[in-house]
């Protein structure tokens, strides 16, 4: 909803401040006193192109600001892009220079222009000739007769299963896409698993087999090096008065003594001489236990490069890492060619969901068919007051070959104009007046009474253009009926429309050395003044100034 809107340099307006009311605000003033200007400045608000003519002339810009009330959604978006609310209002501010670009604001937030574009569609309606329809496209015709049908739960839930849908065939394709690699996986890994239950790998066997190779490829050598130990330790070889035992018991004697630090060290040396004992038994083991295997060193040999060539072809980095493999190749065979492996899954996944999606299209379906009708009825109702008897609006549902994610068919809203001439597109073969009547009793006929935290705004510009007498009271009293749920912002020349507001602003202008335009909300005296004006061009006329008092009394009536 907006709260006010403040317009400076804009055309023949130097600086007005509209304050709009909640319900029914009409504008109104001679031609040429800026009508249209205030209409300009609501379009750049909303994010509209901005033309540098407009700008006042001998003035370097023009700004304009608004205040909006605005739903939570909204709020989060102004947020996100680094702006905020004053006092639970949004601030909309766009300057346009003489030269040069414009600049654009939400929030106190310098945003880009597209921005102000995105929000319009949540802030404000405007019906008029020159602007683009809100319902001329297929996704704006179908959420309204969804809205009208009540049907947005079961939309939410038949996107829901669509989108679940969507995604299963998905997967279900790319599994089925990659068949014939999966099929290729399984013979690899059954080769795999055959050559390891033949090779039957042990953790740890090739470093084992590594030093057992070792070992024999070097019998004499390390013969040899334990034999020279074993005599220095023990004492059986050449200069046996020097081995190892016989000098450190030697030297661990000569420390007996009675002084109580070497005779720690004397027991140090009692311990050397065991440890040096057991050594000597385990290098004399060594010794026996070697023994020159020519054909155990090959068999070693060739179970190494048998671990080995399995590692390679297997791509395993290591041959100790071939009993993992094996597992999780076990693991990974039984997932494929397992019984409930995950085509026949998905295939089944795929199976309910389409049955769940077809059985949400038929509900849609349904609502949508009745809420056509009732919709038709409704409108074609309004229009016949609106002095477009014969006319008719069509709710065409046209079915697609297979569901959609929006449904099984396609919504389509088509006017006849009259009964000889066939149904057309909205916006198609009919006058701007026309259009916006069309739209107003669209807009009355899905009007809802609900109570909302944020009442939706509506701007019509020349919904009352061809009409005028009874026509005329009717389209006030609808424009009436729908600021019940709405806030109605409507531009008009009819007096009859006009008696029917809550709030009354008077565009005026004041010619002297430049003209100047000023935007006030008008009452009482005034406003019988500027209603009897637009009966009969004069203001000052008795009988026009009767006629305007009688128009404000009835319109108070028929509200």
């Amino acid at each position: 909803m907006i709260e006010e809107i403040s317009i400076e340099n804009l055309g023949v307006i130097a600086s007005a401040r509209l304050e709009l009311g909640a319900g029914f605000t009409v504008i109104t003033g001679e031609t040429g006193a800026g009508k249209t200007m205030v209409l300009t400045g609501l379009d750049l608000l909303l994010g509209g192109r901005g033309d540098p003519a407009v700008v006042r002339s001998g003035t370097d810009r023009a700004v304009v600001e608004g205040t909006f009330v605005v739903s939570d959604d909204v709020a989060r978006r102004v947020e996100d892009a680094g702006g905020s609310l004053d006092d639970d209002a949004l601030l909309l501010a766009r300057s346009l220079p003489a030269k040069g670009r414009s600049r654009s604001f939400a929030g106190g937030r310098s945003v880009p222009q597209a921005f102000l574009s995105d929000l319009a569609a949540d802030l404000v309606t405007v019906h008029g000739q020159s602007d683009q329809l809100r319902l001329r496209s297929p996704a704006r015709q179908r959420a309204l007769l969804d809205a009208f049908a009540g049907a947005v739960p079961v939309l939410a839930e038949y996107r829901d299963t669509w989108q679940r849908l969507t995604e299963a065939r998905a997967r279900l394709e790319e599994w089925q896409a990659r068949s014939d690699e999966r099929l290729g996986e399984a013979a690899r890994l059954r080769a795999g698993l055959e050559l390891l239950e033949a090779l039957d790998p042990q953790p740890g066997e090739d470093d084992a087999l590594r030093t057992e190779a070792e070992r024999l490829g070097n019998v004499e050598e390390l013969r040899q090096a334990a034999g020279r130990a074993y005599a220095a330790l023990a004492g059986t070889g050449d200069g046996a008065e020097l081995d190892a035992s016989v000098l450190v018991d030697v030297a661990r004697r000569a420390l007996e003594v009675s002084d109580p630090e070497l005779a720690a060290l004397s027991g140090r040396l009692a311990e050397v001489s065991y440890l040096l004992a057991d050594i000597g038994t385990d290098v004399a083991a060594f010794l026996t236990s070697l023994e020159a295997d020519p054909d155990r060193l090959q068999t070693a040999h060739e179970r190494r490069a048998a671990l080995r060539d399995a590692a390679l072809r297997l791509g395993v980095e290591h041959p100790d890492a071939l009993a993992e493999w094996s597992s999780a190749a076990a693991a990974r065979l039984a997932e494929i060619d397992g019984p409930n492996d995950g085509g026949a899954a998905l295939r089944e996944e795929l199976a309910e969901l389409t049955a769940a999606l077809g059985a949400r299209a038929e509900q849609l379906t349904a609502a949508r068919t009745e809420a056509a009708a009732r919709l038709s009825e409704a409108v074609d109702a309004e229009l016949a007051g609106l002095a477009m008897a014969g006319a008719h609006l069509a709710v065409g549902l046209d079915p697609l070959p297979e569901p959609g994610p929006w449904g099984a068919e396609t919504v389509s809203l088509l006017l006849q104009p009259r009964p000889d001439s066939p149904p057309r597109p909205l916006g198609d073969g009919a006058s701007g007046g026309e259009l916006s009547r069309v739209m107003l009793a669209l807009e009355v006929a899905v009007a809802s009474p609900e109570a909302s935290t944020v009442r939706p705004t509506f701007v019509f510009d020349e919904v009352d253009a061809g009409v005028g007498g009874r026509a005329a009271i009717e389209v006030g009293r609808r424009l009436a009926g729908l600021a019940r749920v709405a806030q109605v912002v409507v531009v008009t020349h009819l007096p009859q429309v006009a008696a029917f507001a809550d709030t009354h602003l008077l565009v005026s202008k004041s010619i002297g050395a430049t003209t100047i335009t000023d935007v006030r909300a008008i009452s009482g005296t005034e406003r019988e003044q500027e209603l009897a004006r637009m009966l009969s061009g004069q203001e000052d006329s008795d009988v026009a100034r009767r006629h305007a008092a009688e128009l404000l009394d009835r319109a108070v009536v028929a509200r």
